[in-house]
């Protein structure tokens, strides 16, 4: 699995074969200003609620690559009335096989509406797995005692991402304690100094509180990738 980052919390995931995107915001997000839209494969598309943050580049993405969008009932019907043609609607609770492994949707503690402050469904999280690796994809989350079933339903986790950024999502200190609640030892830090609400002021102290834990904490530079 190789995981490349393109700031807030848009990644790119080569799982199975496949690239999966997380919540394409580039475009608009000026700390990725080097990287180009245009070059970016996705086969399919994560997207775990409707603010301007996370489907800014939706829309293009999934027209010009063709992706399957994967979002919760709101965000599906609100991209097939844009044209995008492949779409596959999910809720909390559910899952469902595709070709690159099972996605399963998991609660997460947030808000969710589109731009225009219309109702976007309720925000998700999603673990993706097959037989030997699986990741974790929180989305804008708070703390949630429901992690602790994520190690319950799902595979072993290879890594999370996880918002440590506070002000919106979990701060460090809760991230912590979520990986914790899903047992993973190998974070992957996004929502984070975007903008002036979420900025991190010591990264190297945030890297010590996991490393205090027996964990640790990636934060990737935009534009670069991890392997596990």
């Amino acid at each position: 699995m190789k995981i490349t980052f393109y700031g807030q919390s848009c990644f790119g995931i080569e799982f199975s074969g496949k690239h999966i995107v997380t919540d394409p915001f580039i475009t608009g997000n000026e700390l990725a200003k080097d990287i180009d839209l245009e070059t970016i494969k996705a086969d399919y598309i994560l997207v775990s609620h409707g603010h301007q943050d996370h489907i800014y580049d939706l829309e293009a993405l999934a027209k010009r690559t063709g992706a399957t969008v994967i979002a919760a009932w709101e965000v599906y019907n609100w991209i097939l009335a844009k044209g995008v043609e492949n779409a596959h609607p999910m809720n909390a609770g559910g899952k469902w096989k595709f070709d690159f492994g099972t996605v399963r949707c998991v609660v997460a503690q947030h808000s969710s509406s589109f731009p225009d402050g219309t109702y976007a469904g309720n925000p998700l999280g999603y673990v993706v797995y097959n037989d030997s690796e699986a990741f974790y994809f929180a989305g804008d989350t708070a703390l949630t005692y429901d992690m602790k079933l994520i190690p319950m339903m799902c595979p072993k986790l290879t890594c999370a991402l996880l918002p440590i950024g506070d002000n919106f999502t979990m701060d460090v200190e809760q991230a912590v304690i979520a990986s914790d609640f899903i047992e993973c030892d190998e974070i992957i830090g996004c929502h984070y100094d975007t903008f002036g609400f979420i900025e991190i002021a010591d990264k190297e102290a945030a890297k010590s509180a996991f490393s205090a834990k027996g964990k640790r904490l990636n934060l990737i530079e935009i534009g670069s990738s991890i392997e596990f």
